[in-house]
């Protein structure tokens, strides 16, 4: 068996900012994920300067493709505004593989499915065994299914369905988009440039909201490639998204138990107005290291709750 003061498990950007916080402070820490880096990763790669700030590095730092987005367009109801802003795009897959990279802690591809606490460590499979263990497997993460699902329940009015595609496009405008509450839609539509000759488009609505009013998250998909269209994008390319799910933020319940932690979107932890993950899962990682190494209390009052603040007036990198 396989033994760590703490094992994490889920190698993304909450798994690894817990490791590395928990490395820099000589605490031992491996990671476990089912994937092997790099790997191919849903999501829009929208980085806000708090971001950065928390990794405590600059743009020029990060050794990929990451665009700095300058203007924002933003649609609500059929109005249009552009404002000043000064956000990062990266591609999930090389962002993970280099933040996972950079902890320097051990990696192992395993699916952790059973787990179970004996004589005061937890045992995973029954080949890993822990003191400390860390949630960051995401929406669907066994440590939230195996010690929190009844303490920290999932609110149904907080569930996110999305669909979105990373697509190939020629044009040089750098401008990212978000269509808010059109059709209907209880969310919002995004198409963000990336480096290299790409963008991400995507939609994003409450499951609850959508029931309610009857409708599909493909339909709006589907509005969504007329749009882009408009934006000399190829529909074939528009062809076969992926869809997720995940939960915004709502405290139904502590993220902690004992010496057990959840961070990032296994605790629910999407902003409220945006959907960001990012932003929430490296920050919860850092805390709950923190945690850990000092022997306090895992507080989550300095993860934000909300995106646009952060969107319209970013400060400094």
């Amino acid at each position: 068996m396989i033994k760590s003061e703490t094992i994490i498990i889920g190698g993304g950007p909450a798994g690894a900012s817990c490791a590395l916080e928990l490395k820099s402070r000589g605490r031992q820490a491996v990671i476990l994920d089912k994937e092997a880096f790099p790997r191919s990763k849903l999501c829009a790669g929208w980085i806000t300067p708090a971001v950065l700030r928390d990794l405590a590095i600059q743009p020029q730092d990060y050794p990929y493709g990451m665009l700095t987005m300058k203007r924002l367009q933003i649609n609500v109801f059929g109005r249009r505004f552009t404002l000043p802003t000064r956000q990062y795009s990266i591609r999930r897959d090389e962002f993970d593989s280099w933040l996972l990279g950079r902890t320097g802690v051990t990696v192992f591809t395993h699916q952790a499915r059973k787990i179970h606490k004996r004589d005061g460590s937890y045992i995973i499979d029954d080949a890993f065994s822990c003191k400390y263990l860390v949630g960051a497997g995401g929406t669907f993460c066994p440590v939230y299914t195996a010690l929190f699902k009844d303490i920290r329940p999932r609110a149904p009015e907080s569930l996110v369905l999305a669909m979105e595609k990373e697509i190939p496009c020629s044009t040089k405008d750098n401008l990212s988009r978000l269509w808010f509450f059109e059709h209907g839609l209880p969310g919002y539509a995004w198409c963000v440039p990336k480096e290299g000759g790409c963008v991400n488009a995507g939609v994003g609505g409450s499951y609850s909201g959508m029931k309610k009013k009857h409708m599909s998250i493909r339909s709006h998909w589907d509005s969504l490639t007329e749009k882009l269209e408009n934006l000399s994008i190829d529909s074939r390319e528009c062809s076969a998204p992926r869809g997720y799910a995940y939960y915004t933020r709502q405290d139904t319940g502590p993220a902690d138990l004992n010496t057990a932690y959840l961070v990032g979107d296994a605790a629910g932890l999407a902003t409220v107005d945006m959907g960001e993950g990012i932003g929430p899962a490296v920050r919860s990682g850092i805390l709950a290291a923190r945690a850990i190494a000092d022997g306090k209390r895992y507080l989550l009052g300095s993860v934000r709750r909300f995106s646009l603040r952060d969107i319209l007036l970013p400060g400094r990198a």
